[in-house]
């Protein structure tokens, strides 16, 4: 989750319930509390989310029990018995995320923690949605059959990052229109949920990497602020009240499609100016193989000339692209990643800022610039992290209404 306070605390609405019937809700409920906070002693748990002792030790010695939770190294305080933490066990539950990319697909498998166990990569020219589906099936037969015998049931779940219409931009991949159209129809989540023995889900492939920042970040950011990401194609997300906002169709926060001003007055998307398809054709322009772009986003072997106009003209756009934000939104932070090494992330934010400045902010705050903390590996974690929200974890956003009913029932 975006914030960690000293001093855990969940709002009213998530708050546990004594009522019989409801070990469900306060199972996810503690999952939460856990994953958010980290270890815990069950007299802290029960004080923070409203459920009697009893309760709460009834839920976890059924969970240590079912393998999802460990005890830690008791902690002795000044007076009474040593207090015993709970956490997550590591190997308690594991998931898998797939993120299909523009020049590279690929699949990973994370623990109970949100650690990236194992990974499996299939680059290409443009994704093809046969392709696609026999890599998926494969690389998840593979990741599962890696792990220890005992803990291959507990996979569970699979989530999809996926770029929304790939048919329309054929000629931005350099992609045939006849292989892109196939995408029209194709349906990976509903193919892959048919041959995979666990649930699947999928997201636009930018939201799930704002998702993904909400979940395993480790950024302190506020509970509105708008999210870029920059890949191929620039994409983002919006965060309101803690929570991500994608819309009844998915698309909420398609930045990309932002318009924005260009250096010759021209109105075009925000995709044009600032994705790293645009640093491709600067590349090839000079003669450049720009598939050194895709070997290792750790490293861009290239000319520090052309990136730094990359940069410029991308930071520019964005710029334009968060003024329009906030005349929207009252968003406190905007957070910036990528498919790129650490220092042009930093390169990009300071020059963002510095062009923020001179846009025409007359009745609007100018928020907080920051980095991303999950970089390229931003989209598959938010997929793997569609099966675990869904499965363990309660949405920030989520109401409910609970009787303040006690009783000795979880």
């Amino acid at each position: 989750m975006q914030e960690h306070p000293d001093q855990p605390h969940l709002p009213h609405s998530m708050r546990g319930s004594n009522q019989s019937g409801l070990r469900a809700w306060n199972e996810k409920l503690l999952f939460t509390l856990l994953h958010t906070y980290g270890a815990m002693p069950k007299a802290e748990i029960a004080r923070v989310t409203g459920l009697s002792a009893q309760t709460v030790s009834v839920i976890i010695r059924a969970l240590e029990q079912d393998g999802f939770l460990i005890k830690g190294e008791p902690v002795r305080g000044r007076i009474g018995q040593p207090s015993v933490p709970m956490s997550l066990a590591a190997n308690g539950a594991y998931f898998l995320g797939l993120k299909i990319g523009r020049r590279s697909s690929e699949m990973i498998l994370i623990d109970f923690h949100g650690a990236i166990r194992d990974r499996a990569v299939l680059r290409h020219d443009w994704p093809e949605p046969e392709a696609a589906r026999a890599f998926a099936l494969k690389a998840a037969h593979d990741l599962v059959n890696r792990l220890p015998q005992p803990e291959r049931s507990r996979v569970a779940g699979l989530g999809i990052a996926q770029p929304f219409q790939l048919w329309d931009w054929s000629d931005s991949l350099g992609a045939p229109q006849g292989i892109m159209e196939r995408w029209r129809d194709a349906d990976l989540c509903a193919d892959l949920g048919h041959h995979l023995p666990y649930p699947t889900f999928m997201r636009n492939d930018a939201s799930a990497a704002c998702g993904a920042e909400l979940v395993f970040g480790t950024a302190s950011l506020p509970r509105d602020f708008v999210y870029f990401y920059i890949g191929f194609f620039i994409g983002g997300g919006v965060v309101l009240n803690g929570a991500l906002h994608t819309g009844d169709s998915g698309n909420s926060g398609a930045l990309g499609s932002m318009p924005v001003r260009r250096a010759d007055g021209n109105i075009v998307q925000l995709i044009e100016l600032a994705s790293i398809y645009r640093l491709e054709k600067q590349l090839l322009e000079a003669g450049i193989d720009p598939g050194l772009l895709w070997q290792d986003p750790a490293l861009w072997p290239v000319p520090e000339t052309i990136v730094h106009d990359w940069l410029d003209t991308a930071a520019a756009a964005i710029a334009q692209a968060i003024v329009s934000c906030l005349a929207v939104i009252d968003f406190k932070a905007v957070v910036i990643d990528g498919w790129f090494p650490p220092d042009i992330r930093h390169k990009l934010m300071e020059s963002t800022y510095q062009h923020l400045l001179r846009q025409n902010l007359a009745g609007l705050e100018p928020p907080v610039i920051t980095k991303g903390s999950l970089g390229s590996d931003a989209r598959a974690l938010g997929a793997a992290a569609l099966p675990l929200t869904d499965r363990f974890l309660i949405a920030p956003d989520a109401g409910f209404t609970h009787s303040e009913a006690k009783t000795d029932l979880p």
